[in-house]
């Protein structure tokens, strides 16, 4: 058996610059892809202490705890309103219970 046919062809420099190529491609979107963006200054809520996190917290929840306990219009002319949670449970319970 001859030599040459064991040995292996060298690769050619099209192959690796096309093979560089591909994997700066690859880095370049996963640069672009996972790394954060910089927004610029915080121009959030104007919350900035825990206090007053914690503040608006607690007036959200009391909001949202008023609006599950009371009725109210939601819209007026659809005849869509807002029921407490408890009587709202009440009617689907009685709905599925006549089995309508």
């Amino acid at each position: 058996m001859s030599d040459q046919s064991t040995r292996s062809k060298p690769a050619s420099l099209v192959s690796v610059v096309a093979i560089m190529g591909c994997f700066a491609l690859f880095l370049l979107l996963v640069y672009l892809a996972y790394l954060p963006k910089q927004t610029g200054a915080y121009v959030g809520d104007g919350i900035r202490t825990p206090e007053q996190r914690l503040a608006a917290l607690d007036e959200l929840r009391t909001k949202e705890q008023k609006q599950a306990a009371t009725y109210a219009w939601i819209d007026q002319s659809a005849g869509q309103v807002q029921l407490p949670i408890s009587r709202a449970m009440e009617l689907t319970v009685r709905h599925y219970n006549d089995g309508n």
